[in-house]
């Protein structure tokens, strides 16, 4: 270990040493010899004693180290010869001798140092230990300076402490980085097998579709040549008829000539005929001539109007064949361009799945590699109050974002203990009721119980003035409570109390509600309509008990739940009775009191809580049909008609009150002040509903009346 030199490169030779006035001055006399415990801590001096130090002649201390100290033996080796101490004494005075007590401290530090194991894994601790002894011999030695030296040793040792602490609460970190490291490098060959088999399954698919195209490809060329081949039989036997018509027409002709002759023939060599008038017959013949050559006339209009035309017959049939081929090609046309979609979609599908593979083990690398290790929550036992056993139900089944709620909860009520006031936060308008007062209020120091019975006392003095007018809001009735209650000079020291505390602790169901309801980011009436919920549904179940037990069969309790909730569906019905029903319990009974008991902290059991739970999922999914109704543009303006229409058109089995008083809780203006022309935004509309109490009153559509 070096030691840090003095201001000032100070030779002992020309200088006098300076004393200071609270040590004694150097002695040129001998060191005092320790006792026998040190000299065998030390291994040194165990059969001679300290040698004096050495002086210059002038009474100076020797000024051997001022320019010979690169001489110290600082290499764990063996010397190459021992020191010939007769010899060093006799040399001449001009050459500066070594100091016989430098001497044994290097002799001593190098047997020590030979002496030492450096196989060891400590090897270069161990290495500390011989110079740290020689250190001391220093700080033993020359007393004037023992207090420096020292708080330089204790310097040097508490920094070395601090490093050694520093690496062993380091190893564990090592030893979970490689673990972590494991578990991304097989999440990363688990994603890479994924996708290879997604990929193969890909390619396997595209193969079959592109022989699927090229066989309905074959099929089109097939059917193609068809109508072509068709189309040529078509023409041939169309000149076939045509042909036929033509040599039938003019057999008819030769028929109707001969005909004629054997007419002619007849008369000719009948003796019976009389004869008639020559001119008479000339001009019948004329008249038959000019008959002849006008049916002749017509006969060749009729040829060249109508020699293309075919039969009618034949015409309808083959018209009947051309439509179903064009039906077939449209059909297979349809069906390639369904295929084609299909193959452009699933090509899509694979970029963006590609896409989505190369992003997610880019992210992968980045959580690899900014990614910290989870904290060891257990670690929190020792640090709350109430130990184990407290942490544990206090962790028991929460997440770690959870966790870190709980512990600020716990850190913020150990403050909140130990402070004594609090600052008022001022007289004006802004601040509520119940927070406005000015310098300090005193803290009561509250335990969690003691809030939460003060506030199930404001609770059921506000429901027993709702049956009455309301007159205030909950701010004003909570400040009129506390001093009727406390008195007015210390309402404000019980405001500020209670207040803070469940501002603090809102993993507390009864103290965040209170919270929420006192800052108006819930409206009152929600509170309310719970507490409604419970008591009508107690009541109905309390009616359906004829023998006052307190319990009732699975059946009873169904039938009651389905009479009291008539718009639930068998899904939500089921899981009510899931949460009612008890697993230790053998037969079908259902103890339905229980399930509205709170504990001592005022929560509620997991029936109650499904209870209000299907009650804000149902109150979202009818702000949203509504929302529906009205528009999906939420920056669109409304009117309170336009409002009014939607909610008669998810809900026809609203009254005219409550339509009244949707409508108003929506504008947040009595109806009879409001202006039919008002416009307001719909998410505007949509927040204030959803921290209101509004909810479905009947089905959608109302079953006809028989």
């Amino acid at each position: 270990m070096a030691l840090p030199r003095p201001r000032g490169d100070i030779s002992f030779s020309q200088a006098t040493v300076r004393e200071y006035p609270t040590f004694p001055a150097v002695s040129t006399t001998p060191s005092p010899i320790p006792d026998a415990k040190t000299l065998h801590k030390r291994k040194i001096f165990q059969h001679r004693k300290t040698p004096p130090l050495h002086f210059s002649v002038g009474g100076r201390l020797s000024s051997w180290p001022a320019y010979a100290s690169a001489q110290a033996i600082l290499q764990n080796r063996k010397p190459c010869s021992t020191t010939d101490k007769t010899g060093a004494r006799d040399k001449p005075s001009l050459t500066v001798a070594k100091p016989r007590y430098l001497e044994q401290l290097e002799d001593y530090l190098r047997k020590e140092l030979l002496l030492l194991d450096m196989t060891k894994d400590n090897a270069e601790e161990l290495k500390l230990q011989p110079y740290r002894e020689i250190f001391e011999f220093f700080i033993e030695d020359f007393k004037t300076y023992k207090p420096l030296l020292s708080s330089i040793k204790n310097a040097y040792e508490v920094a070395l402490a601090h490093f050694r602490e520093k690496i062993r609460s380091l190893e564990p970190l090592k030893a979970m980085l490689v673990t972590v490291s494991e578990d991304c490098n097989e999440k990363i060959l688990a994603i890479r097998a994924e996708e290879k088999y997604e990929i193969k399954m890909l390619k396997k698919e595209k193969l079959n579709l592109l022989k699927l195209i090229d066989k309905k490809n074959e099929e089109k060329i097939s059917l193609q040549t068809q109508v072509t081949n068709l189309r040529k039989n078509l023409a041939e036997e169309y000149l076939h008829f045509l042909n036929e018509r033509d040599a039938r027409k003019i057999l008819i002709a030769d028929l109707n000539e001969l005909r004629y002759q054997r007419e002619d023939m007849s008369l000719a060599q009948s003796p019976d005929v009389s004869r008639e008038d020559p001119v008479k017959l000339t001009l019948a013949l004329k008249m038959a001539r000019q008959d002849l050559t006008r049916t002749q006339m017509e006969l060749n209009t009729m040829k060249a109007n109508f020699g293309d035309v075919v039969p009618r017959r034949d015409f309808e049939m083959q018209e009947k064949k051309n439509k179903a081929l064009l039906e077939m090609t449209e059909n297979l046309k349809t069906d390639y361009d369904e295929i084609r979609k299909e193959y452009d979609t699933l090509l899509q599908v694979h970029m963006t799945i590609v896409k989505d593979r190369d992003e997610f083990y880019t992210e992968l690398q980045e959580i690899q590699r900014t990614s910290t290790p989870r904290p060891d929550w257990t670690k929190c036992e020792g640090v709350i109050s109430g130990g184990q056993e407290r942490w544990r139900y206090l962790s028991q089944g929460k997440s770690s974002d959870q966790l870190v709620d709980v512990l600020l909860e716990e850190i913020g009520a150990g403050l909140l203990r130990e402070r004594e006031t609090f600052q008022g936060l001022g007289s004006t308008e802004d601040i509520p009721e119940f927070l406005r007062t000015e310098g300090f209020v005193r803290n009561k120091k509250l335990s969690k119980k003691e809030v939460v019975d003060i506030i199930k006392d404001v609770w059921k003095e506000r429901m027993a003035e709702e049956q009455k007018e309301k007159t205030s809001t909950l701010g004003q009735f909570f400040l009129s409570y506390l001093q009727k209650r406390f008195g007015e000079a210390s309402a404000m020291d019980w405001s500020y109390t209670i207040f803070e505390n469940v501002r603090l602790f809102h993993s507390n169901e009864v103290m965040k509600q209170f919270h929420d309801i006192l800052t108006g980011l819930v409206n009152e009436n929600v509170f309310l309509d719970q507490k409604e919920l419970e008591s009508s549904l107690l009541k109905e179940l309390t009616t359906a008990d004829s023998q006052n037990e307190g319990s009732l069969t699975l059946d009873q309790f169904s039938t009651v739940l389905k009479t009291t909730f008539p718009l639930k569906t068998e899904e939500q019905i089921q899981e009510l009775l899931d949460m009612a029903k008890d697993p230790l319990e053998e037969f079908d009974i259902i103890y339905y009191r229980l399930l509205f008991a709170e504990d001592e902290m005022g929560v509620s059991g997991p029936f109650v809580h499904k209870l209000w739970n299907q009650a804000q999922s149902e109150k979202q999914a009818y702000l949203l049909d509504l929302e529906t109704e009205l528009g999906a543009n939420k920056l669109a303006e409304i009117t309170p008609g336009q409002l009014r229409q939607a909610l008669t058109s998810i809900d026809p089995s609203l009254d005219e009150q409550t339509l009244d008083n949707y409508v108003s809780q929506a504008f947040k203006t009595p109806i009879a002040e409001l202006d039919a022309n008002t416009l307001e935004e719909l998410e505007v509309l949509l927040a204030r509903l959803k921290t209101g109490t509004i909810k479905r009153m009947g089905p959608r559509e109302l079953e006809p009346s028989s």
